[in-house]
């Protein structure tokens, strides 16, 4: 047989009852019995109830239920700052890193995906949705894997210059998607710039205006792995960063600087300016008397101002951080072939952005029926 469970209206009702009773001068044991239940349950009954009318019956249901909703706010808000604070231990700017939020917050607090998905800002079709790539996508990440591992000092929009020149028709947005997602990454130097001006603020810096109008040239210094050091002249054109030669030695003297420039001239012609600073190998007079007998001119820096030299210090950077700093050279004959062949990769294929992420200079290809025939 069930309890009844009296209703509070119900009660006060045989309270009162009970009170009639005993002002009638029937004894109170025998008024509770009248109202059928037990002495126990009447003292009970009178200690939360005794004394209450019908208003002040009302008024208490509402407090209880109010308080029971403030109850229920504020056990929503503390699961909704607990849900805050495992998920946002990180910016969740996309729908797949909110997804795999939700997912772990449910597991770790065990609520409604209703719940979660409220609280982080994800639609509910969102984090059902499960997405699916191109069909294409997993040979492009493993053509553009490939190719960070071979170029590992390239970041994704000289990778992704690369992949057009491959022949995948992307842009970089899509390529630095899927460089994320893959943890690829770069570290930026981005060195401070300044500019070039006199005490009296005049600008003298001289700029390129033309293929072969302002070449710069410098030394690099390496080690072999036996320890002895060699030498490596580098010379460019400023206006169309092409490197024109790299030439490696134990030792480079102005003689070697002389030898070097002849055979560029004989190939290329003479430039009107050649930029340097002012080692002892560049300022010497045979150099100097030299390059003024062929019909170019000499533009030599500020001493301790390297930054003036801008375009073959830029070169000498990439130079050292995309090669010498990744080879062991075992001998200096080894050194010459891998810096030539790094010296041809770097006219013909790296990708340049001050040109557009195109190489300085590229291959050309000639037709068949446009090659002369040879008698």
């Amino acid at each position: 047989m069930a309890i009844k469970r009296h209703k509070p209206e119900e009660i006060v009702a045989k309270l009162r009852q009970v009170e009639v009773l005993v002002g009638q001068g029937m004894a109170r044991i025998d008024a509770i019995r009248r109202i059928s239940i037990t002495e126990q349950t009447y003292y009970r009954w009178r200690k939360h109830y005794g004394g209450m009318g019908t208003d002040q019956l009302k008024e208490l249901k509402r407090l209880q239920k109010e308080n029971e909703r403030l109850r229920t706010a504020v056990s929503d808000l503390t699961l909704d700052k607990l849900i805050l604070a495992e998920g946002a231990k990180g910016k969740l700017l996309s729908p797949a890193r909110r997804r795999l939020c939700i997912d772990l917050v449910r597991d770790k607090l065990g609520i409604s995906e209703r719940r979660a998905c409220r609280v982080l800002g994800q639609h509910r079709s969102t984090q059902r949705h499960m997405p699916k790539g191109r069909a294409d996508e997993d040979l492009l990440v493993a053509d553009m894997i490939e190719l960070a591992r071979q170029y590992g000092r390239y970041g994704y929009r000289r990778i992704a210059a690369l992949l057009r020149d491959a022949g995948w028709e992307v842009n970089d947005k899509r390529v630095e998607r899927l460089w994320k997602r893959e943890g690829l990454k770069v570290p930026a130097k981005q060195p401070k710039k300044g500019r070039l001006w006199l005490n009296d603020g005049s600008c003298i810096r001289l700029r390129p205006e033309y293929r072969d109008h302002v070449w710069s040239y410098d030394f690099v210094h390496h080690r072999t792995d036996d320890g002895r050091a060699f030498r490596a002249l580098n010379i460019i054109d400023e206006y169309g960063r092409e490197c024109l030669a790299i030439r490696v030695k134990r030792k480079l003297n102005s003689i070697d600087v002389i030898d070097v420039l002849t055979d560029l001239f004989i190939l290329r012609g003479v430039p009107a300016y050649i930029r340097s600073d002012n080692g002892p190998e560049f300022i010497a007079e045979a150099v100097q008397n030299w390059i003024r007998a062929v019909g170019a001119k000499t533009a030599y820096i500020v001493p301790g101002s390297p930054w003036e030299n801008g375009y073959i210090e830029s070169f000498n950077a990439r130079f050292r951080d995309e090669l010498l700093n990744g080879e062991i050279f075992y001998s200096l004959r080894e050194a010459q072939i891998v810096i030539e062949q790094w010296r041809k990769h770097y006219n013909t294929k790296r990708p340049h952005s001050a040109l557009g992420y195109r190489p300085p200079a590229p291959e050309s290809i000639v037709p068949m029926d446009q090659r002369p025939v040879m008698n």
